[in-house]
């Protein structure tokens, strides 16, 4: 058996790696994410995991509240030590870390969000980076509050079968549908320099679009993969941020409910599972400053596939922040 069957890692010196006793197999042991170390069992890291365990701003089907927890035990499924696709073994070149989850108050959505600010700020800093796993996606509106005091306002490339720029559900101004005009009213993002990718479905009115536009952002329907190809979708993208820094999230639901069930407003016509993975792997890593993966609802998954999706995502960007080596092939 050999350290990739057990999910170990080598690092160099002064690295911890994802280990678990040296005879230990990856369905035992340590509940971090891949076996990480925690984030008080190092004296410093490069990338913190942080689970946000909230899903008070649900509009349907609830339970993304048990997310982290899903994607940390989905996350045994990967070996981690090396990335094949982007010639990297992210473990020996930085320090990652799980910061374990946010004590969000599952009854106040206000209340949480702070609560979720306070510790991203607390992890992260220049030299700092953070990967959140949801919880719904209203839990991206602090972290990108935290972000922006950090690195300023940032470029947002968002993964989703929706908008998420409305103003209100039943009169509430911050749920997971409205967390990115909430933003964009607060200056954390670069003006035109935001994209989704992904979208699908019906809308309200088409009157979305025109103010989803007047936020700055550029729309590539999950339809025009099959137009643009992968290559179109990251050129898209690359040309849309240019080199500011990244905010990137990625609402499960982007995938189709064929690749991923466990999730509170599935939509059909979504992307695969090898579509997303190859677009994410052409992105800028050292443009990434932050991200999150949102809105895995176990309740709803068949087999871990959801939560695996979820946790291979988390562990690609891990890999990207990492930077691709030369024999890349994303």
């Amino acid at each position: 058996m050999t350290n990739n069957d057990l999910g170990h890692a080598s690092g160099n010196v002064g690295i911890v790696g994802p280990v678990s006793g040296t005879e230990m197999p990856r369905f035992a042991g340590s509940s971090t994410f891949t076996r990480l170390p925690r984030h008080d069992e190092v004296s410093d890291y490069s990338i913190a995991v942080l689970g946000a365990p909230f899903d008070g701003g649900t509009s349907f089907r609830p339970g993304a509240r048990f997310g982290p927890s899903a994607v940390r035990q989905a996350s045994r499924n990967l070996r981690p030590a090396y990335h094949p696709d982007l010639d990297v073994a992210p473990y020996q070149r930085l320090q990652v870390v799980d910061a374990g989850d946010v004590p969000c108050n599952p009854f106040s959505i206000d209340e949480a969000l702070e609560q979720i600010d306070r510790y991203a700020t607390d992890l992260l800093s220049q030299r700092h980076r953070l990967i959140t796993i949801g919880g719904d996606h209203t839990v991206a509106l602090p972290l990108l509050r935290s972000v922006a005091r950090v690195h300023g306002p940032v470029a947002l490339v968002h993964f989703d079968a929706h908008l998420d720029t409305w103003d209100t559900y039943f009169g509430a101004p911050r749920t997971h549908g409205t967390i990115f005009r909430r933003a964009f009213e607060e200056g954390l993002l670069i003006e035109d320099h935001s994209i989704h990718v992904g979208t699908r479905g019906p809308l309200y009115s088409g009157q979305d679009l025109v103010e989803d536009a007047s936020f700055g952002f550029q729309v590539i329907r999950a339809g025009e993969l099959d137009r643009l190809g992968i290559e179109g979708v990251v050129h898209r993208i690359r040309t849309r941020v240019g080199d500011a820094p990244i905010y990137l999230s990625v609402d499960i639901d982007v995938l189709d409910p064929a690749f991923a069930p466990g999730t509170g407003t599935p939509e059909m016509g979504g992307l695969s599972s090898r579509e997303l993975l190859h677009i994410l792997r052409g992105l800028p890593g050292d443009s990434l400053v932050a991200s999150d993966v949102v809105e895995v609802s176990p309740a709803y998954d068949h087999a871990e596939v959801t939560s695996l999706a979820a946790a291979t995502i988390v562990y690609d960007v891990i890999a990207l922040m990492a930077g691709a080596g030369p024999n890349a092939n994303p």
